[in-house]
């Protein structure tokens, strides 16, 4: 399989990203495994990591698999997705954002029905299995 570029843990437990980065480094797929214990924050790294690799001729300007928390402080994961909408990274689209959340919120489950760039929703916690079928259905080409 083609390595990642990145991958961005959207959370503000930070026993989960604790575990969460344990178990995909394990998985050994990317080079670059960035956190953010808000939307406001990740919005800000992810700003940063596309003027880097826009510097950086033909390299993929924004993490390619973004695990997103719905209920943060700050921002949540609605906050951030209106924001990763607007922001100016060319590449942005072809970011799989993939929700990881406790909330079966009927609500919040529309709302992420409804957001475009959500490409899966995932109940935590993210497990080796879970992040390889994960990799299957939206990084292995079929």
């Amino acid at each position: 399989m083609k390595r990642i570029n990145a991958i961005l843990l959207i959370d503000d437990d930070e026993a989960t990203n604790f575990i969460n980065q344990l178990l995909i480094r394990k998985h050994d797929v990317t080079d670059e495994l960035l956190v953010a214990r808000n939307g406001k924050d990740a919005i800000n790294l992810i700003q940063q990591f596309c003027d880097a690799k826009l510097q950086d001729d033909g390299a993929e300007t924004v993490p390619k698999l973004i695990f997103l928390d719905i209920n943060m402080p700050v921002m949540d994961g609605f906050g951030f997705l209106d924001a990763f909408e607007r922001l100016n990274c060319p590449g942005k689209e072809t970011a799989i954002i993939v929700i990881l959340s406790t909330s079966l919120n009927p609500k919040d489950l529309r709302r992420i029905k409804e957001a475009s760039s959500v490409k899966d929703f995932v109940s935590k916690p993210l497990t080796s299995e879970l992040f390889h079928s994960l990799l299957e259905k939206h990084l292995i080409p079929s």
